[in-house]
């Protein structure tokens, strides 16, 4: 293995690793599921990393991959296969900050019910609090400009509406 490759891989993780920890805590409820995921979306980056096309953002690249890992990841039936080799030392941490109590109500009531949409709303909604334009987030979950926008629509209603039961 190219210690340089490893090097900047885990160098490059650390840097937006909030990115994995977004998606991990958006789409599992319980920590051991989270780091499994975790797990799962940074080997998947591995084994892509030598394919990502630095034209684009790697913010961009790296949610593709997280977000249709963390789609596929329930998807499957059948007995996940550990790709890691237990004997290899993890190069990349990601830390579990869901017990970090650095947000605000608001923020994590935002989260609460961003966690009860649908897989592929999750994936527009985190995509749009990170600035992601509608045709970007269209072409990382292969769906149409439009539809992004329609749905984005349809999540601010129920969103606002979940707030304002919550209010009342």
């Amino acid at each position: 293995m190219n210690t340089n490759k490893k090097a900047l891989f885990a160098q490059t993780m650390e840097q937006h690793k909030g990115i994995i920890y977004k998606v991990v805590n958006s789409y599992c409820q319980n920590q051991h599921d989270r780091q499994d995921l975790a797990q799962e979306i940074l080997t998947t980056m591995w084994l892509a990393y030598e394919n990502y096309n630095k034209d684009y953002k790697f913010s961009t690249w790296m949610y593709r991959i997280a977000l249709n890992v963390a789609i596929s990841y329930y998807r499957k039936d059948s007995k996940r296969e550990d790709k890691a080799n237990a004997n290899e030392q993890c190069i990349v941490h990601i830390a579990d900050y869901s017990a970090q109590d650095d947000r605000s109500e608001d923020v994590k009531q935002l989260y609460e019910f961003i966690a009860k949409l649908d897989k592929l709303n999750k994936a527009i909604v985190l995509l749009y609090l990170e600035g992601e334009s509608h045709q970007s987030i269209a072409k990382s979950l292969g769906i149409s400009k439009t539809n992004v926008a329609t749905r984005i629509g349809r999540i601010k209603e129920t969103l606002k509406n979940q707030f304002e039961k919550q209010g009342a």
